[in-house]
C-alpha cells in the first residue's frame, strides 16, 4: 500500500507546493483534485491543482517532473460532482468534465479517477436509476476505451439542507454497489472506499472490504465520531451534521487496526489516501498541514514505507 492525502485540504498550494508538502512530511502520493477552474461554494470543491481542460502533452512533462523531483507519485485525480443533478445543462457540463479527467489519467498513465455517481436527492433510489442507467454506462465505457479504473466514493452527500433527505451521491450503500455492477460489470468500474461513511449511518464497514474485494480502486482515509448525546436528543432522522462529526484517522471510531487487517486479508495493495474534513484543523495552513503531519505519524503504524 502507498500512503497519501487528497490534495484538496491545501487549495491555497500549486501543484508544486502540494508535493514538496507530501515529501516533507513523508507521504508517497496524493490524489490530485481536478475540478474546472473557478470557485465552488462546496466546502472541498472547486480545487484545481491539475487542470483538465485542455489538458496536454507538455502538462504531462510538468506533472512528471514534479513528481519525479520530490518522489511523490499521484495515486489518482479527482472530481466530485453531481452528474445526476436535475439540472440537465449542469449534469452535461459534469459528465464532459469526468470524462475530460478519464483522459488525462490516461495520458499521465496513472490509469486511475476518482468522483461520485451523483443523485436527484428529491428522488427515491429507484427513482433515480432511469437517470443512472442513461449516464453513467457511457462514461464507464468511456474509462474502459482510455484504460482507466474508475472509483466511486461512497459518501451519501447528505450533509445540508439542499442534499437533504436523499443526499447527492447514490452509491452509499452495499446494496446500491451490488445493484451498479450488476447493471454495469466493467472491471473499470469500482469504489473509492471510505469506511467513515458507514460508521455514522450504524452499518458495519469491514464487511464491504472482504464483500467488493475486486471493486476497491482507491480508499480513503477518513474518521468520524458519532456524538450520542447530540444523536439522543434529534434522532437519526436528523441532518446527519446534528450528530457526527468528521474527525482525522485515529480521533473517531474506526478501528484501524482491523481496517487495514482487512485490506491486507484481501491483498489490497493500492493507495490510501487521508482525506481531512476535520474543521478543527482548518483554521489555517499550518493548522491543515499539522493535521497531514498527525495522520501521517498515526498510520504510518498500518503501513510501513516502501510496501
Amino acid at each position: 500500500m502507498q500512503l497519501g492525502f487528497v490534495t484538496a485540504i491545501l487549495p491555497d498550494y500549486d501543484l508544486k507546493q502540494v508535493f514538496q508538502a507530501a515529501s516533507e512530511i513523508g507521504y508517497d502520493c496524493v490524489e490530485v483534485m481536478c475540478w474546472p477552474e473557478g470557485k465552488d461554494a462546496r466546502r472541498y470543491a472547486g480545487i484545481t491543482h491539475i487542470s483538465a481542460e485542455a489538458f496536454t502533452e507538455s502538462d504531462v512533462t510538468t506533472v512528471r517532473q514534479l513528481a519525479d523531483e520530490y518522489d511523490i507519485s499521484v495515486s489518482a485525480l479527482g472530481y466530485y460532482p453531481n452528474p445526476l443533478t436535475p439540472d440537465l445543462e449542469e449534469a452535461g457540463k459534469y459528465t464532459e468534465h469526468i470524462q475530460k479527467v478519464i483522459s488525462a489519467s490516461r495520458m499521465l498513465e496513472i490509469n486511475r479517477m476518482n468522483t461520485f455517481i451523483g443523485r436527484d436527492w428529491t428522488k427515491s433510489v429507484d427513482d433515480n436509476w432511469p437517470r443512472f442507467l442513461e449516464t453513467w454506462p457511457d462514461i464507464i465505457q468511456f474509462a474502459e476505451q482510455q484504460q482507466v479504473r474508475v472509483g466511486i466514493e461512497n459518501c451519501p452527500m447528505s450533509f445540508t439542507k439542499d442534499e437533504w433527505p436523499g443526499g447527492k451521491n447514490l452509491a452509499c450503500t452495499p446494496a446500491i454497489w451490488k445493484r451498479m455492477y450488476a447493471d454495469i460489470p466493467s472491471e473499470y468500474f469500482g469504489l473509492n472506499y471510505d469506511p467513515s461513511h458507514l460508521v455514522w449511518m450504524h452499518m458495519d464497514y469491514l464487511a464491504p472490504i472482504r464483500d467488493f474485494a475486486d471493486r476497491i480502486f482507491h480508499v480513503h482515509a477518513k474518521d468520524v465520531r458519532v456524538d450520542q448525546h447530540r444523536l439522543d436528543q434529534v434522532g437519526i432522522l436528523a441532518h446527519p451534521l446534528e450528530y457526527h462529526t468528521p474527525k482525522l484517522p485515529g480521533l473517531g471510531q474506526v478501528e484501524w487496526g482491523s481496517f487495514f487487517s482487512q485490506l491486507n486479508e484481501i491483498g489490497y495493495r493500492g493507495p490510501v489516501c487521508v482525506e481531512v474534513e476535520d474543521r478543527a484543523y482548518e483554521h489555517s495552513t499550518e493548522a491543515c498541514l499539522a493535521a497531514l503531519r498527525q495522520c501521517h505519524t498515526y498510520l504510518r503504524n498500518f503501513i510501513p514505507v516502501g510496501r
